[in-house]
């Protein structure tokens, strides 16, 4: 069942959301050759909890032992953070992480170079970041789901790039994961109707390589089997009749690459 939501309550998840904004933009200067995935969890636990009442979505959620997803390089999502993970010149890192704020959800994903990126990576991050706000734009009343996956095809088409097929994003509000599945393939005008007061969390993932992947030895880590890099950018986005409404943007000006969509 898809649970609609009012402004108020959208407002209420945006409120969470703007932590996780601020959380990437302050991060992102942490992340560099020799730092662990370790310390960049502990870092976003002490910046969630920092804010009145804010607490980490995804610690404990199903069992799973950190703050923040971080996936390096070929890890697509659910990278286990650890102090045993160094990061490296040239790696993408993948960080995806939620906030729980008064009984609300918000919940996004961003995917960062570490120092200079080779031009295949730069690339691909464009490309991935673009589709997000191409499916974010025709999250309004009256398209369907099918459009959020096409227009993340049509982005994508021609890149030589790969969508991940078998990863999708989903609604969100009091849980991290409700109705409906949004895939990141789809044909227009298909799929559950968007309506007014629905939340979504809308994540293109997206390869250099194929599009398979396999969940590893950790039982969480899902990695490409080419172990080529992958991207993953994920905004929490209110429907409206306004238009779309991103409640995981930080407040204040974007940074470049940043959380904050033009």
């Amino acid at each position: 069942m898809i649970e609609l939501k009012s402004r108020d309550e959208m407002d209420r998840i945006a409120a969470g959301g703007a932590i996780i904004g601020a959380l990437y933009q302050e991060i992102r200067s942490h992340i560099k050759p020799g730092v662990s995935t370790g310390e960049l969890d502990r870092f976003a636990e002490e910046f969630i909890r920092s804010h009145d009442g804010a607490e980490p979505a995804f610690k404990g959620l199903y069992g799973f032992p950190g703050t923040v997803c971080a996936s390096i390089n070929e890890e697509v999502v659910h990278g286990i953070p650890s102090d045993d993970r160094i990061l490296k010149e040239g790696d993408i890192l993948s960080l995806d992480t939620g906030v729980r704020l008064d009984g609300w959800c918000s919940d996004s994903a961003w995917t960062f170079p570490v120092g200079e990126p080779g031009t295949a990576t730069a690339r691909l991050l464009e490309v991935t970041e673009a589709a997000l706000d191409a499916a974010i734009k025709v999250a309004v009343p009256g398209k369907h789901v099918g459009d959020i996956g096409h227009a993340v095809e049509r982005t994508v088409k021609g890149t030589g790039f790969s969508i991940i097929r078998d990863l999708v994003g989903h609604g969100i509000g009091r849980k991290v994961h409700e109705q409906p599945q949004i895939p990141n393939r789809g044909r227009p005008g298909t799929g559950p109707a968007l309506e007014e007061g629905m939340v979504l969390a809308i994540e293109p993932m997206i390869a250099i390589g194929t599009w398979r992947i396999r969940t590893m030895e950790d039982r969480w880590t899902m990695s490409t089997t080419d172990r080529r890099p992958s991207a993953h950018f994920e905004h929490t986005v209110g429907v409206t009749g306004d238009g779309p409404l991103i409640l995981t943007r930080a407040l204040g000006p974007a940074v470049e690459h940043g959380p904050a969509l033009p």
